[in-house]
């Protein structure tokens, strides 16, 4: 692709966010992961002095972007050059990682290369088109789901008045159209007597509007499956139990986990930690790291290996500091 240009693309990725099903599940992966504890370590030591800077709201905005490029594919942040910690983020449109560029313009191809640019960090693949992609579908599809149920209300969700008049009288279809006209905006039909005429209404297959509140529930479940991993954390099905509700939250477990891993990676990239050294926080030797999962029916379990493990080999000590979430006090 010689004149790669991502911006109807992403056109559409900004107009199925409003979809409200989707804003939720994205806000609910999201949020696992930014309402993590979260600190700095300086040679497996709390550094304190990097608290001020993780508890801010840029750095939080930070965390964000890092999230989002799963869902678009990419994302850019622009550092301020200054001594407090400051950045505006990238319009995805301009970003060009094809080629490795800015561009001046959203749908052109000339710009500034970033490769060389120590305050600007562009995260994501070059070919990589994000989450949004495979849930954009779904989302269509439920609006036009919504927009014919919408309509099916609209004919059906009303009685229908039908008035028929000799068609030689004029006099009596002119009266006859001024009542209808006052009597208020429901569905109305003026037929001649000798007409014949008759309404396919659909009842037979879909009386109460069904078929579409079954196809936009599918389509939510897609979306649901796509971002979450499952369907049960977030809607309840008839079928759903005690047992297919634990499986599912499991699964989202283990997709919030991995969302942690890729947080704490690009966070401990060494572009961003150079970044950071350059407002003046200490970051050599150091590292961000997460709060351990404390899922207590995952760490029952592993406890009870552990333990059995621990009778025929030596643990060492930090393994259960760092396994369990334990401070350490020495």
């Amino acid at each position: 692709m010689y004149f790669p240009n991502r911006t109807r693309l992403y056109d559409v990725y900004e107009d199925i966010l409003l979809d409200g099903h989707l804003s939720g599940v994205i806000a609910k992966r999201m949020d696992a992961v930014l309402n993590k504890e979260i600190w700095f370590e300086t040679e497996g030591v709390k550094n304190r002095h990097m608290d001020a800077l993780i508890h801010s709201l840029p750095f939080r905005e930070v965390l964000r972007t890092i999230m989002e490029t799963m869902l678009w594919g990419i994302s850019g942040i622009e550092f301020l050059p200054g001594k407090v910690f400051d950045f505006e983020k990238i319009p995805r449109k301009h970003i060009k990682p094809e080629l490795g560029m800015i561009a001046f313009e959203q749908a052109g191809t000339e710009g500034i290369p970033y490769a060389g640019l120590d305050n600007v960090w562009i995260l994501g693949g070059k070919k990589d088109l994000g989450l949004l992609l495979k849930c954009a579908p779904y989302s269509l599809y439920k609006r036009g789901g919504i927009s014919d149920w919408a309509q099916f209300i609209e004919l059906f969700g009303q009685p229908v008045r039908i008035i028929k008049y000799d068609s030689f009288d004029e006099q009596t279809r002119s009266e006859l159209k001024k009542i209808l006209d006052e009597s208020g905006s429901s569905l109305s039909l003026m037929i001649p007597r000798q007409a014949d005429f008759e309404i396919k209404d659909g009842k037979q297959t879909n009386c109460d509007g069904n078929l579409q509140l079954s196809f936009i529930k599918a389509m939510n479940e897609e979306l649901s499956i796509t971002i979450l991993g499952n369907t049960e954390t977030t809607t309840s099905s008839y079928s759903t139990g005690y047992a297919q509700s634990k499986v599912h939250l499991e699964q989202q477990y283990e997709i919030t986990r991995s969302d942690i891993i890729y947080t704490a990676s690009m966070l401990n990239d060494s572009k961003f930690l150079s970044i950071l050294q350059g407002y003046g926080y200490p970051v050599q030797n150091g590292k961000f790291v997460f709060a351990k999962d404390m899922d207590v029916e995952y760490l029952k379990t592993r406890m009870a290996v552990d333990k059995e493990v621990a009778q025929k080999v030596t643990v060492p000590e930090n393994y259960w500091y760092d396994t369990y979430g334990i401070p350490c006090t020495k």
